[in-house]
């Protein structure tokens, strides 16, 4: 309830989450000293913490976990989806325990420090929860002192002040910097990642990073295709210069109308000379944007690893990976794009394809991790294609 008269911390009280209504929630800080600002969301995965804290589709946001046993497998070098973690901190119902896990490296409070997360436990995130979803995302501030020592007012304000995320452009602040090959392959028990298998003589894919996940790269590269990865802002020129043989759209954070600024001239000049497309997420709200269809901001978005998704084909139905704010208005879509995946949740676009161009892109995460793998026959998908093309 937003409180009229100065606030109270209650004793004990090292963390808090102040939110632009008014609204305080006070509860143990661990990780990293300091405050952020940013979007207030929720993710339903039971597993992956680490993997959605890097997720650069995350930047700018403050995660409510809603399982409550998080950080309980530690943290690795191994599970993550970025050089940096993306996500401002995380909001848990329950304290983070000692890791129990063969595979931890450290403790997940070590690990926020290090990275300059900020953690929130103590929260009641079921409620957190049902308040998001009934009034939306919003702004807030996560804030850890270890003497308990916040000045609500001002942290109100921060809060007020804080934009939102319609009309910002994320991609460039997590996008590479310069092109770079990419030849990891998937990950095994007791082998790690696999190393130097991307195919020599297979497909050239080149991934224009709007803030890709590292998973999505690796199965690229399983699927048969040789990867170069060019920066969000790269232009027509640039991507061709590697000759690709077809390109990738990453997700990414942000607004998609923001980005498309830049990334849809170059998408629609990639179509225009019949350059095979595959976008996922962010990608996916691109070629949306490129062939002259809307994107909006989401109520609460979806982010999680359970989200049933129909396919317009066959009517089968895939469990999948989400994390994303904005979406795709299926109602503008133009004549020569065809819905092809619908979220089962509230009915939103969820993939589409061209009729008359080599293109495709999915709302969803295909690569996982964290989440289910029935989708993973996209990859092979795009890759084989290519392969045929050839």
């Amino acid at each position: 309830m937003a409180e009229t008269e100065p606030v109270r911390v209650p004793q004990g009280a090292t963390g808090v989450l102040v939110l632009a209504s008014g609204d305080v929630l006070f509860g143990r800080g661990f990780g990293a000293v300091g405050s952020a600002v940013g979007e207030v969301c929720f993710h339903t995965a039971m597993t992956g913490y680490q993997e959605a804290m890097t997720d650069p589709s995350f930047e700018k946001q403050i995660i409510t976990f809603t399982f409550p046993h998080i950080g309980n497998v530690g943290a690795n070098g191994e599970d993550i989806e970025a050089t940096n973690a993306h996500a401002l901190g995380c909001i848990v119902r329950e304290d983070v325990t000692a890791p129990s896990n063969f595979r931890a490296a450290q403790h997940f409070d070590e690990w926020l420090k290090i990275n300059g997360r900020i953690g929130l436990a103590g929260i009641d995130t079921r409620a957190l929860t049902r308040m998001i979803r009934v009034e939306g995302a919003p702004n807030g501030v996560i804030a850890h002192d270890p003497d308990g020592k916040f000045d609500i007012p001002a942290l109100v304000e921060q809060a007020k002040a804080w934009p939102g995320l319609e009309g910002m452009d994320l991609a460039k602040d997590v996008s590479a910097l310069q092109s770079y090959t990419w030849e990891d392959g998937l990950w095994t028990l007791g082998q790690g990642y696999a190393t130097h298998a991307a195919n020599p003589e297979g497909p050239h894919v080149v991934a224009i990073d709007y803030g890709l996940k590292r998973n999505i790269l690796r199965n690229l590269v399983a699927a048969g295709a040789r990867v170069t990865v060019v920066p969000a802002t790269a232009s027509f020129e640039d991507v061709m210069r590697h000759e690709p043989d077809g390109v990738f759209l990453s997700n990414g954070p942000g607004d998609p109308a923001a980005t498309g600024e830049y990334a849809v001239p170059v998408i629609q000049k990639l179509l225009e000379v019949g350059k095979p497309l595959f976008g996922i997420c962010l990608g996916h709200q691109m070629l949306g944007l490129a062939v002259g269809a809307k994107t909006y901001k989401m109520h609460q978005g979806h982010r999680g690893a359970n989200h049933p998704v129909k396919r317009s084909d066959d009517g089968r139905v895939e469990i999948t990976s989400m994390n994303h704010g904005f979406a795709v208005d299926v109602e503008t879509l133009p004549t020569n794009a065809e819905a092809t995946h619908v979220s089962l949740f509230d009915g939103s676009l969820a993939g589409l394809r061209l009729t008359d161009k080599p293109a495709f892109s999915v709302q969803y995460h295909p690569e996982a991790s964290p989440g289910p793998q029935d989708s993973h026959y996209l990859f092979e998908q795009f890759v084989s294609a290519l392969e045929k093309k050839a």
